[in-house]
């Protein structure tokens, strides 16, 4: 892979995206902190509208949005990959821009789409990182880590994609960084691989580091992310926990209720109910959606007309239909 040139000076792909310094520290500061931040390209297209955004020292960040939110820009942003139009954007305490190099050597990146060396084995990859940032982390470690411990001396021409993804991440862990940017990490990879990103998610989170977390596997950023930040059209149209998206979303959960002796009349009287909607039921089992308080009106409702409950339970929004809700509907 060619170096790059940023500014006046030239970058090998890997040790930009990738050094980090052995004298790191963790700082008391936000992680991430936009303010303002706007970009647009060509004079008429804004890819970012003045994003405000903090993301806490030891969170995992979920960072969400339809295909041109403008989440690859933010992210190339915090990396000085691109400047912005307008606004600022500091990393663990320093300018994005200005001390670009200083925010590099603490962060550690698996970037959408990365290309490794297909002449390089795995050791010599991880071996390369490790020497650019001056940090002595066993290559076998790091790679049985990411589950290529049978690989270690493998070409990587001869992996497979995700493989290929499993050593990417690998180069990011190296010298424990203070934050890790991981942008579509599940890509190219089975179920097992999924999981075993997960685990390294929530091991890197114990250990303290900030994990900026951008995925379309939402039910992988709903298991392991502390809050949600939705961007569309270049807006952030939502940032909370799944709770709080579900609060302010206003969605309603869905209900089921198993019973006995259902008439028509009991169903009607569950449908009148105020904040219930979508009521049907079928071979024992109604199922509603209900807003927060409706819930034990719905089984009190059907007792009073003679049904016999004998279960029920309630599935809550889940983060795929509250993104739709705040995208609308798109993907």
């Amino acid at each position: 892979m060619e170096s790059i040139a940023i500014g006046r000076r030239q970058f090998d792909p890997i040790s930009y995206l990738f050094y980090i310094s052995p004298e790191a520290n963790h700082l008391s500061m936000a992680a991430i902190e936009l303010n303002g931040l706007t970009k647009q390209y060509g004079g008429s297209v804004m890819a970012l509208r003045g994003v405000d955004l903090r993301v806490n020292k030891g969170e995992v960040f979920g960072f969400l949005g339809p295909n041109g939110a403008g989440k690859s820009t933010t992210i190339n942003i915090l990396l000085d990959f691109v400047r912005p139009t307008s606004g600022t954007a500091s990393v663990l305490g320093f300018d994005a821009q200005a001390d670009s190099q200083e925010v590099r050597r603490r962060t550690g990146v698996l970037p959408e789409g990365y290309k490794v060396y297909d002449r390089l084995t795995a050791r010599h990859h991880v071996e390369f990182v490790a020497e650019s940032k001056a940090v002595d982390d066993d290559p076998v470690a790091v790679l049985e880590r990411v589950g290529l411990g049978d690989a270690v001396d493998r070409k990587a021409g001869d992996f497979s994609k995700g493989m290929k993804q499993r050593l990417t991440l690998g180069m990011a862990l190296v010298g424990d960084p203070d934050l890790l940017i991981l942008d579509e990490p599940s890509t190219g990879l089975d179920p097992s691989g999924v999981q075993d990103v997960r685990q390294i998610v929530n091991e890197e989170s114990d250990r303290g580091t900030t994990v900026f977390f951008s995925s379309h596997i939402l039910s992988q950023v709903e298991a392991v992310c502390d809050r949600v930040g939705i961007l569309r059209e270049g807006e952030l149209v939502a940032v909370d926990t799944v709770d709080g998206l579900r609060d302010a979303a206003g969605t309603q959960a869905t209900l089921r209720v198993t019973a006995d002796g259902v008439t028509d009349e009991a169903v009607g009287a569950v449908q009148s109910l105020s904040g219930v909607s979508n009521v049907s039921f079928s071979d024992g089992l109604l199922t509603a959606s209900v807003e927060d308080g409706a819930k034990m009106n719905v089984v009190t409702t059907l007792e009073d007309n003679g049904a016999s409950v004998s279960d029920f339970e309630t599935e809550e929004a889940s983060l795929e239909e509250l993104f739709m809700a705040y995208t609308g509907g798109e993907r």
